[in-house]
């Protein structure tokens, strides 16, 4: 992809999350109160935290090393209004050698029902969807990405054991449409530090 491609695409889709967040805040007026408190699921997530974590390894990396640890912050705020989160993760590996920081926007589709959620990759410089619900008690996000080889990947993300001071992310992946899942490929804990 081109860079002026990749610059094309990443202004598309910041324009068609903008239009759902206009739909979102307008609809809003009218919308029952019981409906309305589906737009704060993501609320746990709001404020600041402090995160260790992760990447599962395997062969004989994993027989040297063990799993690469990461640590890092978390921070999460109110955007469009209140109807939605923008959040942003920057992580270091072991050594203290950073990653590239990763931003989120979260809004929920009263239309659709679910959490559509944008990740914007620094890195990359692409944006990746993907949608969030509600289950039992954890927040599932499903999506689709591409890992550091290129190579493409199903993601389930499961935020849960939330409570007001911490919440733990576990997310599983499949190369194979689903059909495996590698589970627990990366686990992050964190760790409330600021409101």
């Amino acid at each position: 992809m081109t860079p002026f491609v990749r610059h094309a695409f990443v202004a598309a889709v910041s324009l068609g999350f903008t239009a759902i967040a206009a739909q979102a805040v307008a609809a809003d007026v009218s919308v029952p109160a019981a409906r309305a408190t589906e737009s704060h699921q993501f609320d746990f997530l709001l404020g600041q935290w402090q995160v260790k974590g992760e990447v599962k390894a395997t062969g004989l990396f994993a027989l040297i090393h063990g799993a690469p640890k990461l640590s890092g912050h978390w921070k999460a705020w109110h955007a469009v209004d209140g109807q939605g989160i923008e959040d942003e993760l920057r992580l270091t590996d072991a050594s203290g050698n950073p990653l590239p920081p990763v931003q989120f926007t979260r809004i929920f589709s009263r239309e659709e029902n679910c959490w559509k959620i944008t990740v914007l990759d620094a890195a990359e410089g692409h944006a990746q969807p993907s949608t969030g619900h509600w289950q039992d008690g954890d927040m599932v996000v499903t999506g689709n990405a591409a890992d550091h080889e290129g190579k493409h990947y199903q993601s389930r993300t499961h935020f849960t054991a939330i409570t007001s001071t911490g919440f733990r992310m576990v997310q599983d992946r499949s190369y194979d449409e689903g059909k495996t899942w590698e589970t627990a490929y990366v686990t992050l804990n964190a760790s409330r530090t600021g409101s």
